[in-house]
């Protein structure tokens, strides 16, 4: 992936980071339900932790985690079964099926994704660093540049572009 870079000059910019905080329904901790294969998951988080996986068992007790950093701890324990490899298509796709199912099953979060066109929708890292940091997201540099991938922003965009064309 290459390294994109946004200014703030040029377009008007959606961040979000935490949960609890203005945009945070947009991150894939957000506390919404999904249905996925007859089974209901209670974040997109979890459902994309469990997809690393190809044995049942590992998907199921990332399922039952009731937080979704719970989750993300569980599948780290086994992260020697993953069967995706981070930062690549199928991974990727994943997280686009997880957001497509969380923005299609939550009629709510559906609008409110329509709404913020045509903003560009960056998942802010702040402070944290690491390549996986920013693959997902983008942060700010001290020239007040965005600097990162923003895949989970450029993924948000992509969604909201098809429901729009789908009216």
């Amino acid at each position: 992936m290459k390294n994109l870079k946004y200014f703030n000059f040029f377009m008007a910019i959606i961040s979000f980071t935490k949960v609890d905080l203005p945009y945070g329904w947009l991150g894939n901790m957000a506390p919404y339900r999904i249905a996925h294969e007859g089974k209901l998951w209670l974040t997109a988080e979890t459902l994309f932790q469990s997809m690393r996986f190809a044995d049942p068992a590992i998907q199921e007790i990332i399922r039952q985690e009731r937080s979704p950093m719970g989750a993300k701890m569980k599948a780290k324990a086994h992260k020697n079964l993953y069967i995706i490899t981070p930062m690549s298509d199928q991974y990727v796709q994943n997280m686009r099926t997880c957001l497509d199912l969380k923005f299609r099953q939550n009629e709510e979060l559906k609008k409110a994704l329509i709404k913020t066109a045509p903003n560009v929708i960056i998942e802010d890292i702040g402070n944290r660093n690491g390549e996986r940091h920013k693959f997902w997201g983008a942060k700010r540099t001290s020239n007040g540049e965005w600097e990162g991938t923003n895949m989970m922003g450029q993924l948000l965009m992509e969604l909201r572009s098809k429901l729009i064309a789908e009216g």
